[in-house]
């Protein structure tokens, strides 16, 4: 009579080969996401270098604005970003260009540094930051082959979008209804599941934790970007110190603008499948 073997796993070795795969779908994921944030990472690295190295002929200002422009169109042709993702960073520059300068001339922030390439005090390279947030995402949406589950209607979430965006304005002439709207981005949300893909295995999250992660660490990198003197808040005039946590909240509904500003064009251009089910 033949025998008959078994393979028998021990629980040792599961929990091993669980922590291996978890291991190594991290570093994927982390892969992914740092291929995402080049642009982010290219300009917090001009920051830093024009910082503490003078550069000659033009002021420091100016000197970012080439360089983000260089790097846009080497992103482009080669490929990282498509055509259609420049148009959606075209369209964040400007929405971020005319939040800079209203921001700047009601006093919040300010830039203090000489430059030819400004607009009523606002250098045009500050607009590349808010483009490197789309960047981000265009970039992280394609990558990970992001889908959405139980997304709201579309005028619901368009009109949602414009209302935190037109906040940021009026909240200086009328009462700040910031928290109102994170509480009905809340419910509007409540079901909203987004889902990707990493290393041939899908997971997914509720919508609002990622907004606020997202938020969260672009307060993260305000505080470094403010540590280069991309700008200046008034109480970091004398010395540099921490941006407010109070603005996680600000970033949090930057963030949500973002998002539904890139979800909503990729509905349009058919390019994101989005789950019915219920």
């Amino acid at each position: 009579m033949a025998n008959e073997w078994k393979e028998v796993t021990s629980p040792e070795a599961l929990h091993f080969g669980r922590l291996k795969r978890f291991i190594t779908q991290l570093i994927y994921f982390g892969w992914e996401q740092a291929l995402s944030c080049l642009f982010p990472v290219v300009i917090f690295g001009s920051l830093a270098l024009t910082q503490v190295i003078p550069l000659p002929w033009l002021p420091r200002y100016d000197w970012l604005l080439l360089l983000f422009l260089l790097m846009q169109w080497w992103m482009v042709r080669s490929g990282l970003e498509t055509k259609d993702e420049l148009k959606v960073i075209t369209l964040f520059h400007l929405i971020g260009l005319a939040l800079e300068i209203f921001k700047v001339n009601m006093g919040s922030w300010s830039y203090p540094e000489e430059g030819y390439m400004k607009i009523l005090g606002v250098p045009l390279y500050s607009g590349f930051m808010y483009a490197s947030v789309a960047s981000y995402l265009c970039q992280a949406w394609r990558r990970l082959d992001v889908q959405l589950e139980k997304w709201p209607p579309f005028l619901l979430v368009v009109s949602l979008a414009a209302a935190i965006y037109l906040n940021f304005f009026v909240h200086h002439f009328w009462i700040d209804i910031r928290w109102w709207l994170s509480g009905l981005v809340l419910i509007v949300f409540w079901r909203s599941w987004v889902t990707y893909e990493v290393n041939g295995s899908r997971y997914r999250m509720p919508i609002a934790l990622s907004f606020t992660l997202i938020g969260f660490f672009i307060w993260v990198a305000e505080n470094i970007a403010t540590f280069f003197g991309a700008w200046q808040y008034p109480n970091q005039t004398d010395t540099w110190s921490l941006v407010h946590l109070g603005k996680v909240s600000s970033w949090l509904l930057l963030v949500i603008v973002s998002f539904l500003i890139v979800a909503t064009l990729k509905q349009v251009k058919r390019k994101l499948p989005v789950s019915k089910t219920e």
